[in-house]
């Protein structure tokens, strides 16, 4: 898959790139990363690449040509099939489902705007999608460009170790993950649960579930609103609920 990001600071975005999963993709050819800077594109000696608004207002606001030919640009060396999308606090939430969509993409341009915003007629004739990475402004969407580009890197064939660890993060099943527990067995008063040292697989798979239904009740309890529980799944949720309740009991 190809990654293009269109950015004003594209030191930004290819040295963080660099590190972890998305920069082992990088150095395997897994991914392709190529960033483009808008004052490239740009006709004049000053390389303008904002003005100011019109209607008056603070700030300054990028222009639709040296964008406009940037994204060209990128299409130009990748695909027809490109998918633009501008990163804006406006834009679709960010989430699983929607990175593995996008992980079926050949290759995906993300715009990064800055300052007060981008010229409006960018988003509507470039631009096939907003995406938001939250309810909160940031400087710029270089930050949201590195979340999407290493969340759907993560998902594509051959870039993890164990190709069930995207399948079993949080969020993969709409659930949020189990816990997870490694070496010494004790840690300050606190044990590994016995059934994980067990040896049984199909018992450590039932605890985990049960696990991670639980933990989405307590910690994010709209993710389950949204999920449609089959009958085994409800009986374990039961059972962590009730488990819960005799240890309060007993804790008082």
């Amino acid at each position: 898959m190809r990654f293009d990001v269109i950015t004003l600071f594209p030191e930004m975005v290819e040295t963080a790139a660099g590190f972890g999963v998305t920069g082992k993709a990088i150095e395997k050819n897994h991914v392709q990363l190529s960033v483009w800077n808008p004052r490239d594109y740009t006709h004049d000696r000053h390389r303008t690449v904002d003005d100011r608004p019109y209607g008056g207002g603070p700030g300054m606001v990028m222009k639709y040509q040296p964008l406009h030919d940037a994204v060209l640009a990128a299409k130009a060396i990748g695909s027809n099939q490109a998918k633009v999308v501008y990163l804006s606090p406006q834009g679709k939430p960010l989430s699983q489902a929607l990175f593995a969509e996008a992980s079926q993409l050949s290759q995906l341009i993300l715009v990064a705007g800055r300052y007060e915003g981008i010229d409006e007629r960018f988003i509507q004739l470039d631009c096939d999608e907003e995406w938001s990475a939250g309810d909160y402004v940031i400087s710029g969407g270089e930050l949201a460009a590195l979340i999407v580009i290493d969340g759907i890197t993560r998902l594509l064939p051959n870039v993890l170790g164990d190709e069930e660890s995207a399948n079993q993060d949080s969020h993969s099943d709409g659930l949020l993950e189990y816990p997870q527990f490694t070496r010494p067995e004790h840690v300050e008063g606190l044990s590994v649960p016995k059934v994980l040292m067990g040896g049984n697989h199909a018992d450590i798979e039932c605890w985990r579930l049960k696990q991670a239904l639980g933990r989405t009740w307590q910690k994010r309890p709209d993710l389950l609103e949204k999920k449609q529980l089959n009958a085994e799944q409800a009986s374990l949720l039961q059972q962590f609920k009730n488990e819960l309740d005799v240890k309060g009991c007993s804790d008082e």
